[in-house]
């Protein structure tokens, strides 16, 4: 009977000495994880949020999703969005709501996209420290997101969409030099409008150009704003990364048209929806790279607190052929003066 307990003893001895040499080599320990997962077909619940329905989130959702099928497929692995997407339709009660709900579902990681959305996502998240990679954040340093680009600290990094805004003051005054007031049109309670709106200021102060601010909070209100700079006589329109104005752009860019002023914005689906020109990132580009660092916090456990935010390149106008040729505007001015130009026509959605 002893010999047999001893036995059992050596035994489990040897198998914690084995458990502990395995736990000496951690890069060795890390990549048969990753191996496992793949093998075993690890299913990882994933958090998407959209803030509202526009083109530019619409596309980034899309490929988020295209990309995240695209790495499951090659690594072996499941990342299940489909039951746990929503969209907040710009509302912040809803917006909360969906935190709670993931929380509740304990998914693996939340995608927001856009600053309101990654704002209330970070907020839920900083209890139970679910990662958070959002999408499409302009400065998410000035939103309180993050510490720094390089080391966000705590559990949330992402990509932004930063916008250069004195590059698209230059392609306006390269398509009119003469201009003499440009209308500043947004939604001053989005923290993405805040730093591009003070720089497109900066810029005209230094030209001595007038400006005009009007601002709205609803379509409703965007649309009697535009009224206003019509009324005021501008010249031009410059719209950062604006969402609100972003959904109403549709119904308010003919009123520029039928005035004669174009309308430039800070992404390409401004123009899509009608305005002459939008300048910015490609967001299927944005949406790839963000599921790029959702697969590697989950797959190969990198931390999203030291994992930088990245900064897409930001060189491509995007000009609207129907609304340039209707406003006589020659944008071949445009070429050298940016990463591409590209030609597109008015319509709702991306196909």
């Amino acid at each position: 009977m002893k010999k047999k307990m001893m036995a059992a003893v050596l035994t489990m001895a040897m198998a914690v000495a084995a458990m502990a040499g395995c736990g000496s080599n951690s890069a060795s320990n890390d990549a048969a994880t990753t191996e496992k997962a793949a093998a075993d077909g690890k299913v990882y619940k994933v958090g998407i949020v959209q803030y509202v329905d526009d083109a530019s989130l619409n596309q980034i959702e899309k490929a988020v999703e295209a990309e995240l099928d695209a790495k499951a497929k090659e690594l072996g692995v499941t990342f299940d969005y489909k039951d746990y997407t929503y969209n907040g339709q710009a509302d912040s009660s809803t917006l909360n709501q969906i935190a709670t709900d993931l929380v509740a579902e304990d998914v693996d990681v939340i995608i927001p996209i856009a600053t309101p959305t990654a704002m209330i996502m970070q907020a839920a998240t900083e209890e139970n420290q679910i990662p958070v990679v959002f999408s499409a954040v302009s400065d998410p340093v000035t939103a309180g997101l993050v510490e720094s680009m390089d080391k966000p600290g705590s559990n949330i990094t992402g990509t932004s969409d930063a916008l250069n805004t004195e590059a698209v003051m230059d392609l306006m005054f390269a398509a009119n030099k003469d201009i003499k007031k440009v209308g500043l049109l947004y939604n001053k309670s989005q923290d993405s409008s805040t730093v591009p709106i003070q720089d497109a200021k900066d810029y005209l102060d230094k030209k001595g150009v007038e400006y005009v601010e009007k601002t709205g909070t609803t379509n409703d209100e965007i649309s009697l704003a535009a009224d206003a700079l019509v009324a005021a006589g501008v010249d031009a329109v410059f719209t950062p990364t604006d969402n609100t104005v972003m959904t109403a752009e549709l119904a308010i860019y003919e009123k520029f048209v039928e005035a004669g002023i174009p309308h430039y914005a800070g992404a390409d689906s401004f123009a899509l929806n009608g305005a002459f020109c939008g300048f910015g990132v490609n967001y299927v580009d944005l949406g790839t790279a963000t599921a790029d660092i959702v697969v590697d916090i989950l797959v190969n456990g990198k931390d999203p607190a030291t994992t930088a935010v990245q900064t897409m390149s930001n060189g491509i106008a995007t000009v609207n052929t129907d609304v340039a040729s209707q406003l006589g505007i020659d944008y071949s001015v445009f070429d050298g003066m940016c990463e591409k130009v590209v030609e597109i026509q008015t319509a709702e959605e991306f196909e």
